[in-house]
């Protein structure tokens, strides 16, 4: 086990979640009070129009691998594993690392999955194996100095490069970032204009809150540009709202705590990165006693504007992980958008329950990265997602592998 003490930079969700365990039992008891206004376990049935909207979706169980605590490779600490992408043609993922520099430099890993498939109707997940680590380097070649990044998300390009989110510092007036990095040699080849209204001021007004910025990115599914000729399409979203976008927390007409209004990115990616549009993504309402609640990863499933989201939730009764399957149709382009304080007119991004990790009985870790991946014999994905333990002890690194179907 890790007995280190852990890096002040990695204290940022491990303080509030220790400060949530010790919320005075006279707050808890007015919590559970108005428990039977909050979040249902449930989705209701999807009604004949969404049924029109959303694909049929099939998402099993398959097993879980821990990667060995304090696990050192090629004189790195494999740890806060935050997002995951496939790479099809070789049949590998990559994992980026949330490490700010502070035991490593800000790097992605080199993943196989070893799968028993033997069997069609019961696959085996084994373990994972880490197969190399790239460090990521500026436009000098040089790997980013201390502090300087919070990578979060990452995706694969048909150009053997991978685009690679960072939420930046707030605190330290350091701004987020989109960037390619090259996959073989980790530099950087260009960064996606990042619209102002998601730059922090000095006054607190705007921009992204700190610690909850481009958590979530991935590309539609064509990714064939060199082939088709067409741009490729990425997307990116926060993990909640921007500063502009906050509102007060309190208990609505349903009874219910309304979740945050985040904002969704449309990029097309050629020699350029062009911005393209925005969007509205309603989180779900908080379960009850969450200290931290969001949108911790977006995966595309198609090329008809369909995604599945990763929401998930700490507080008093642990982490709550809910998948859902959303569309992009009748989305309002909210570019023009300044501020979403009031808005009624806005159409979200539409969204359904397509799986609730609560329901698997096991224990469940800070799940923020996840990745459509192989085929299996039967012609369904593997579906992986895996878990930031923040490079503490009392956390792990956790791969979830479930069988996912369309149709």
């Amino acid at each position: 086990m890790n007995s280190n003490p852990i890096p002040d930079p990695h204290r940022k969700k491990i303080g509030s979640w220790i400060l949530a365990g010790t919320v005075s039992f006279g707050a808890l008891l007015c919590l559970v009070g108005i428990a039977i206004f909050l979040t249902s376990c449930g989705a209701d049935l999807p009604s004949e129009a969404s049924s029109r909207v959303f694909n049929k979706l099939s998402i099993e169980y398959i097993g879980e691998y821990q990667v060995p605590d304090n696990l050192q490779f090629k004189k790195t600490t494999v740890g806060g594993l935050s997002g995951l992408t496939y790479d099809r043609q070789r049949n590998r993922f990559y994992a980026v690392s949330d490490d700010r520099g502070d035991l490593s430099p800000a790097r992605f890993y080199t993943l196989k999955l070893d799968l028993d498939t033997k069997n069609p109707d019961r696959v085996k997940f084994n373990k994972v194996d880490i197969l190399d680590v790239t460090l990521l380097k500026n436009a000098s070649g040089e790997t980013y100095a201390k502090g300087t990044t919070d990578t979060e998300a990452i995706a694969l390009t048909p150009q053997s490069s991978v685009i690679i989110s960072s939420e930046g510092d707030r605190g330290k007036n350091i701004p987020p970032f989109i960037s390619e990095f090259d996959l073989k040699t980790g530099k950087v080849k260009q960064a996606l204009p990042i619209p102002q209204r998601y730059l922090p001021d000095t006054e607190g007004k705007r921009g992204i809150q700190n610690n909850l910025a481009f958590e979530g990115i991935t590309l539609s599914p064509t990714g064939t540009l060199p082939a088709s000729g067409e741009p490729l399409r990425l997307f990116a979203a926060t993990e909640s709202a921007l500063m502009q976008d906050k509102e007060v927390s309190k208990v609505g007409e349903n009874g219910k705590i309304p979740g945050a209004k985040n904002r969704w990115l449309h990029y097309l990616i050629s020699d350029r990165a062009e911005f393209v549009s925005e969007h509205l993504y309603q989180l779900d309402s908080p379960p009850l006693g969450a200290v931290e609640h969001g949108l911790s990863e977006i995966q595309s499933i198609d090329t008809s504007g369909h995604f599945l989201t990763l929401e998930r939730s700490f507080g008093l009764t642990g982490f709550r992980v809910k998948l859902f399957q959303t569309s992009m149709a009748g989305a309002t382009d909210t570019t023009k958008i300044a501020s979403f304080k009031g808005s009624t007119n806005i159409q979200a991004i539409k969204k359904e329950l397509a799986f609730d990790l609560k329901t698997l009985d096991i224990y469940i870790d800070n799940l923020e990265g996840m990745t459509l991946g192989s085929r299996l014999p039967d012609g369904s994905q593997t579906l992986l997602l895996v878990s930031d333990n923040n490079f503490t002890n009392r956390q792990i690194t956790q791969f979830l592998l479930f069988k996912f179907k369309q149709g």
